[in-house]
């Protein structure tokens, strides 16, 4: 058994190189033991030192920049499921293009956590004025991260503040920037920093900005979580500015101007007619800014061709999708793509996507049990569909299940007696309604068969529509 010590400063460094000499001499992920800060229990004896192999291994630069991101995690394991994934690529050098792979998957999530982490550092901390009496100014600050992303996220506050002296102090690392170069040091309690008289003037210029129309306290509180409002100096303001929300916007829409029916519905049309669709870069940030308990992080975007005639919406992804990254390639999307060839219509040729872009589920155990989305979280997610139909064009939409059907339509309800007929949607876009794949999932043995017939006579009936709709 090998122990490999690692130190909580310059981690990153010490990981690869030590991965360097584990893979380089064939030692298996198994008989390593990775010591982080001295944390582990030393039931084994380190080996000695391994060499510098002769010819290091070579790999992908995406792959370095996992590792470089993901190795700060808090996980314990972050060390380990690492080298295990770099022992895989020895054999398995396409691997990092496996979105459907579960460890890689995981070590992904790992680093989109502590890249979120690296950007509420940025956001949320807040220095104080230290009076130095030399020439620089000089400022400190407390922050409590989630994971280890003190070293990697100081270079942004090198560059941010290189012209004053400044150090963040956190419970495992602190930096010091001293005339122009950085330094790490043990982590230590909060310090007892002064008053800053700027605080005063920064609480005036943050209330003077809350818009209390566009409160969203769900929102608010993922982007800016409540374990940071403590070291921040304009939080105490917002359990009173929330309270008087309600208030203010009542004053604002009675002192708003208000103008004739007549002109108003003509300014309207106007701007109905000149509106431009938002692009794809900017519903992809949208939705991946998309937080909330329950659901996955990671958004599963819409794929196929961008100008298809045709859109197919599902209800949301599953846990397979979520785990790839791509609509309809779960359970359920491979019983719409059998049905659909076999009555030939072209899955591909379609553009596929979901009324809700988040798979929202239970953890039980290892397991993650899928559950439906509530119609609050439907509509919340509807305009983001909206956008997409708006960007995508199409002549004919496929609304797959009552998520999708409320989403598109106003109205889930009613499903299998509006099933197999055509309304008008977003856009007055003509939409096929039917049920969702999964719903032959569900369905016991001695119903199966004649399910999967209306299913695919509906899938029929849409490919004869797509195709009259294309000629």
């Amino acid at each position: 058994m090998h122990c490999v010590p690692l130190p909580m400063i310059g981690t990153d460094v010490a990981w690869r190189a030590a991965a360097r000499r584990l893979i380089g001499a064939r030692v298996k992920p198994a008989d390593v033991l990775w010591d982080f800060d001295n944390q582990s229990p030393q039931l084994f004896e380190s080996t000695v030192e391994l060499p510098e192999p002769r010819r290091p291994m070579k790999v992908s630069k995406e792959f370095v920049a996992l590792a470089n991101t993901a190795v700060w995690h808090s996980d314990p394991q972050r060390f380990a499921r690492l080298y295990a994934l770099l022992w895989r690529l020895r054999k398995e050098p396409g691997l990092m293009q496996d979105r459907a792979d579960p460890e890689l998957a995981k070590l992904r999530q790992m680093e989109k956590n502590v890249r979120r982490c690296q950007h509420k550092m940025k956001a949320f901390v807040r220095f104080r004025d230290l009076r130095s009496d030399g020439p620089r100014r000089s400022f400190g600050a407390w922050f409590e991260p989630t994971h280890n992303t003190v070293e990697p996220t100081a270079q942004f506050f090198m560059r941010r503040f290189a012209d004053m002296d400044w150090m963040i102090v956190t419970p495992d690392v602190t930096a010091q920037f001293k005339d122009g170069k950085i330094a790490f040091h043990e982590g230590r309690e909060k310090p007892e920093l002064p008053e800053d008289g700027a605080e005063a003037l920064w609480g005036t210029y943050f209330c003077n900005i809350f818009n209390p129309a566009r409160v969203k306290i769900s929102a608010m509180t993922s982007e800016m979580p409540k374990k940071y409002w403590k070291n921040m100096p304009e939080t105490q303001f917002i359990p009173g500015l929330i309270a008087d929300a309600e208030k203010k916007v009542q004053e604002m829409r009675e002192a708003a101007p208000t103008l004739p029916p007549e002109r108003m519905a003509h300014i309207r049309k106007q701007l109905t007619a000149q509106a431009q669709p938002a692009s794809w870069n900017m519903l992809e940030a949208e939705i991946a800014g998309f937080s909330e308990p329950g659901f996955s992080d990671r958004a599963v975007m819409g794929s196929g061709p961008r100008d298809a005639n045709l859109m197919i919406v599902g209800e949301q992804p599953g846990d397979q999708e979520d785990l790839a990254g791509l609509p309809f390639v779960g359970p359920a999307g491979q019983v719409f793509r059998a049905a659909a060839g076999r009555v030939g219509l072209d899955a591909d040729s379609a553009y596929l996507t979901n009324a809700v872009k988040h798979f929202k589920f239970q953890q039980r155990g290892k397991r993650r049990i899928h559950q439906n989305p509530s119609v609050r979280e439907i509509d919340h997610c509807a305009w983001w569909l909206r956008t997409e139909v708006a960007l995508v064009k199409p002549r004919l939409i496929v609304a797959m299940g009552a998520s999708a059907t409320r989403a598109l339509t106003g109205s889930g309800t009613n499903l299998l007696k509006r099933r197999s007929t055509v309304e008008t949607g977003v856009d007055d876009v003509p939409v096929f309604i039917t049920v969702h794949p999964s719903h032959l999932l569900r369905l016991p043995d001695s119903e199966r068969a004649s399910a999967e017939a209306k299913f695919a006579a509906d899938l029929q009936n849409i490919a004869e529509m797509s195709n009259s709709a294309v000629s």
